[in-house]
């Protein structure tokens, strides 16, 4: 069954709208989630203004903070998000079964377009958030199970912010690599843009490597222009 219709079918199984819903206490879950929005003002504050200056922490405290840094700066309110998370997992040494966790989720997403839909719709109550979390979870199997998720999942609920969610997964993956020491390539062929004609255009770190037929040719042509 497709996930989408599985989200739609959690969230119709709840208590019908006209039910009273009882008021939202702060219990630890919700202390987590606003840790977690607390993580994502403070990483938006600190990309827009410069800090103060502070006293320098102590050796142990700085090698502490630099191991849960996130390794990319990264824009926009999915990448805050990822960022947030990405510490939080940093700190609870569980950094890559989050990763496996989320990129789990990311393959659900890439089966089903239509749950980006689901996730965005307006007119989601709090009751079916909630149930759609649950429904994540179960997608993503022994790593939906893991408090930090759940808590997670919960926060960009509590938000109004599912609709992001895919985008925070492909944003953790990239500090994921670099995390890693990965360097991403891309290389184009004559398969895929015929107009090189041959041989390879590569981009790596912001540079271009053109080894192409067709920039050879061009060089060439130059030349002979030039002598002549």
């Amino acid at each position: 069954m497709l996930a989408s219709r599985s989200l739609l079918q959690a969230s119709r199984a709840v208590a019908p709208r006209a039910t009273c819903v009882a008021p939202r206490t702060a219990g630890p879950a919700f202390a987590v989630g606003r840790s977690y929005a607390q993580q994502a003002a403070a990483a938006q504050s600190s990309a827009s203004s410069p800090s103060s200056p502070s006293p320098a922490p102590a050796p142990a405290s700085a090698s502490s903070s630099a191991a849960t840094r996130p390794p990319l700066a990264l824009f926009g309110v999915d990448g805050t998000y990822a960022s947030a998370l990405y510490t939080a997992a940093a700190k609870s040494s569980s950094l890559d079964a989050t990763g496996r966790a989320l990129s789990t989720l990311a393959d659900v997403f890439k089966r089903d377009p239509k749950l980006v839909e689901v996730l965005a719709a307006p007119t989601l109550t709090a009751a079916d958030k909630s149930a759609i979390v649950n429904e994540l979870t179960k997608h993503m199997g022994a790593g939906g199970s893991s408090d930090l998720i759940k808590n997670f999942l919960r926060t960009l609920a509590d938000n109004n912010r599912l609709a992001i969610l895919e985008g925070v997964c492909e944003k953790f993956a990239s500090l994921m690599g670099a995390h890693r020491g990965e360097v991403q390539l891309l290389v184009t062929s004559a398969v895929v843009d015929k107009e090189i004609l041959g041989g390879l255009i590569v981009e790596v770190a912001g540079k271009t490597i053109d080894v192409s037929v067709s920039s050879r040719i061009a060089r060439m042509n130059k030349l002979l222009t030039d002598v002549l």
